[in-house]
């Protein structure tokens, strides 16, 4: 081998330990940055020497799909567990004590203990206040679960406003990917930047990608609408100031066409859908369990006579003298229930018409006589209450149940959505750490394995060093032979 081979080949191996010494530091700085893909210096052999040829990029095509479904799958637990602990707060408070079931409890109690002593009118007073706690607890139900809606809206605005804020990003990552591959560019960093804004497009909605020539990628969501082809699609949602039970509430929109965003109120992909389950899936159903906690009340309560049809009593609405139909559910009647003035001593009402009838005139009256010790409609009042009733089935629970077992089935039946979806959450966390962690072993950075490149660099250093002194050792004898 001539001097000048030599030298070639230690000068080619000085440039190349010098490339991936940059690419090893690189690594290393960004041992910390989870969007970060590892860097691979790739050599080629080249006579004579060796060179750097170019700067590779770690990736697993298969672990990034699957993370990117994971984090829609995280997204959309998120959103519904959050909201689906806000209502357990505001509409059945700590340890149900806003509850219209132990509002009903307590009405009971009182009725038993007015049946007991009918001639006291204290004890007819604290009925009448006990009937007012049930309605107070299912108007503010009904308001709580408008506003959660509502505040629902809100926060599905702001998701696709994030979103759309997120496309725009992805396309000047986009068009840097794509420009930099036509003009041979490095474009590792760009690659990066692109797959950080997929992850967090993937929380808002679940998306697949399609590759594209020049490393171009168009998104779509999974059933098929189209976020991002060369540009971003539009992504529209117009949210409402309020809610009135039973309404329904407005689209996502993609370019003007409706987006799916479904779930079964246990397991939904991505924020958007989340929300929107939230929105008119679970807290829909709460209303009408409500309402029909409402309708049974009315039943319950209802005043009867001879030849006379039966009529609203304690507990009233806007139809009344006429009563709500049987087992049919009236929406938002949970929130426009009240206290019939009749009985009302504050609006000049006789709380002991409860005792006697007679709320709706002289052919409802039970207790003619005006006797003291009656209490016959008072039992009856309670026993209605444990009594089966039919329920609409929108509802969501029995067709054919006491109010009270109605009203408790109802807690029931949100503790068991509740516990469902916080198990999902957990679960789709847990999946999603792990998926991370797998793409982060297999294109993140390990500090211990680049330190020990790091040393490997550092030992073809000093062999390329000695290998040049001694060329130079070399060349010093020839040129004193010749001198």
């Amino acid at each position: 081998m001539s001097l000048s081979t030599a030298f070639s080949i230690a000068q080619s191996s000085l440039l190349s330990s010098g490339r991936q010494t940059s690419v090893l530091s690189r690594n290393i700085q960004e041992s910390g940055n989870s969007d970060y893909a590892r860097r691979i210096a790739v050599n080629a052999s080249l006579a004579p020497g060796v060179r750097t040829i170019l700067v590779q990029r770690a990736t697993n095509e298969q672990l990034f799909r699957q993370n990117l479904s994971a984090l829609a799958d995280w997204g959309g637990q998120s959103a519904i567990s959050a909201g689906l602990e806000q209502l357990e707060q505001t509409v059945f408070g700590v340890d149900n004590s806003a509850s219209a079931a132990t509002a009903i409890g307590k009405l009971q109690e009182a009725l038993q203990t007015y049946s007991a002593s009918p001639a006291n009118l204290s004890l007819a007073e604290n009925t009448i206040n006990a009937a007012r706690q049930v309605v107070t607890a299912l108007n503010s139900g009904t308001a709580a679960i408008q506003a959660l809606r509502v505040d629902t809206d809100q926060q599905i605005a702001e998701a696709v406003d994030s979103l759309n804020a997120l496309l725009q990003q992805f396309k000047v990552a986009n068009d840097a990917v794509v420009s930099g591959v036509r003009a041979g560019r490095d474009v590792n960093d760009a690659l990066d930047m692109r797959d950080a804004l997929l992850k967090k497009i993937a929380e808002y909605v679940p998306v697949t990608t399609l590759s594209r020539a020049d490393g171009d990628l168009a998104l779509m969501t999974r059933d098929g609408a189209m976020l991002f082809d060369k540009i971003p699609r539009e992504v529209t949602f117009r949210p409402s100031s309020a809610y009135a039970p039973g309404v329904a509430g407005n689209s996502v929109y993609v370019d003007g066409i409706p987006i799916g965003l479904t779930g079964d109120g246990k397991a939904v992909s991505g924020r958007l859908a989340g929300l929107v389950q939230l929105r008119d899936g679970v807290a829909n159903t709460m209303q009408r369990q409500l309402d029909e906690i409402a309708r049974g009340l009315i039943a319950a309560f209802r005043e009867t006579g001879t030849a006379v049809p039966d009529a609203p009593g304690l507990f009233t609405w806007a139809g009344a003298p006429a009563m709500p139909a049987g087992g049919t559910l009236v929406d938002g009647l949970a929130g426009s229930i009240r206290i019939n003035a009749a009985f009302d001593s504050s609006l000049g009402g006789n709380p002991q018409l409860l005792r006697d009838g007679g709320a709706n005139g002289a052919a409802y009256v039970a207790n003619p006589a005006g006797a003291s010790g009656y209490a016959e409609l008072l039992i009856a009042y309670g026993d209605r209450l444990d009594a089966p009733m039919a329920f609409d089935p929108a509802a969501g629970l029995g067709t054919s149940m006491a109010v009270t077992a109605f009203s408790t089935t109802a807690i029931g039946w949100f503790e068991g959505v509740r516990q469902d979806a916080t198990a999902t959450l957990e679960t789709k966390e847990a999946l999603s750490a792990r998926i991370a962690e797998a793409l982060s072993n297999e294109t993140g950075v390990n500090i211990d394995s680049e330190m020990s490149l790091l040393l490997e660099l550092e030992n073809s250093y000093q062999a390329t060093s000695r290998l040049l002194k001694a060329v130079d050792d070399m060349m010093a004898a020839l040129l004193a032979a010749v001198g």
